[in-house]
């Protein structure tokens, strides 16, 4: 059995979203991709693929036939027009599931190596960013060993895999990213920096994670470090490790944003991400990443309804 799903955005994300789930979803099926825009380039593939296409937005989604069988939907549009979505959903149907792909952050954040099954039952949850869904699971691996009292991630992406919907949402990112660190990854202080790099030809998405902790043998820090990467690279096929790990301990007082002056364990990782190109370029692994981590959360909600629905 399968749950039908529906995208909300046309665009970039929600079109390569939609391809992984025909290409590779197995608790969830396609049911309808929805826009505003009736010639928008992602409705025109969504119809040749065979999905059905909305142009009249979400109103157009709930007044369709198609929505008494939807139990997902995927947000692929902004922070803003989420949380207008998430309340005309939730108004028609109470028990649907939406997983955002926007900084809106309505519901709890989720990363799945670090948090899904604690939000597994949860109405609406937020795929943070994509700096947050790369660097995080890094971030909780070392908290998973240490005590840590500040994280810090640089996340650069290629200019070109931007899109409107990236670049009017920079603020949330950074805002929405430091929260996720604290609150999911478990440091005591986060700090998220986002760059978007015009190379020629377009660089692949790269994530630096500084995470200052208190004095531990480093062999446990690697050991996690490279066990979560292992783990993330289970859904996301393209994201690695650019390097070992590297340890600096921090023996005079250094001022810590938010902190004051600290010593302790400094813990440099250096992240690589390459997309599938499923339909995105390679180079855009921060897109790919953030469409890989909200297939996996939506397969895993698909098998708890699921399951749920069998016990009943």
């Amino acid at each position: 059995m399968t749950l039908k799903a529906a995208i909300i955005g046309p665009g970039n994300i929600g079109t390569d979203l939609m391809i992984k789930i025909l290409r590779h979803g197995k608790q969830l099926q396609m049911a309808a991709l929805v826009g505003i825009d009736p010639a928008s380039d992602g409705l025109a593939r969504a119809a040749r693929m065979g999905v059905a296409t909305i142009s009249s937005g979400v109103a157009g989604l709930i007044e369709s036939d198609l929505f008494a069988d939807i139990d997902i939907v995927f947000d692929a549009t902004s922070a803003s027009a989420h949380v207008a979505n998430d309340a005309l959903l939730r108004a028609a149907k109470p028990s649907i599931r939406v997983v955002d792909l926007t900084p809106a952050a309505i519901g709890p954040y989720c990363v799945p190596t670090v948090n899904l099954e604690d939000n597994i039952e949860a109405a609406n949850v937020n795929m943070v960013t994509c700096g947050g869904q790369a660097t995080i699971p890094m971030v909780a691996a070392v908290a998973s060993v240490a005590k840590v009292a500040y994280a810090e991630i640089v996340a650069s992406i290629s200019s070109r895999s931007a899109g409107p919907g990236t670049r009017a949402n920079i603020d949330e990112f950074t805002e929405t990213t430091s929260r996720a660190i604290e609150s999911v990854g478990g440091a005591q202080v986060g700090k998220a920096i986002i760059v978007l790099n015009p190379a020629e030809p377009p660089l692949l998405m790269r994530d630096t994670v500084y995470v200052l902790s208190e004095v531990v043998d480093t062999a446990l820090i690697e050991a996690a470090v490279t066990g979560m990467a292992a783990r993330v690279a289970a859904y996301v096929p393209g994201y690695r490790l650019k390097q070992q790990v590297q340890f600096e301990v921090i023996e005079e007082p250094v001022n810590v944003p938010g902190v004051g002056p600290s010593t302790g364990l400094k813990t440099s990782i250096f992240l690589e991400v390459e997309g599938a190109a499923h339909y995105l370029p390679a180079y855009a692994g921060n897109l790919d990443i953030m469409t890989s981590a909200a297939l996996a959360t939506g397969e895993r909600m698909a098998a708890s309804v699921l399951a749920a629905r069998a016990a009943a």
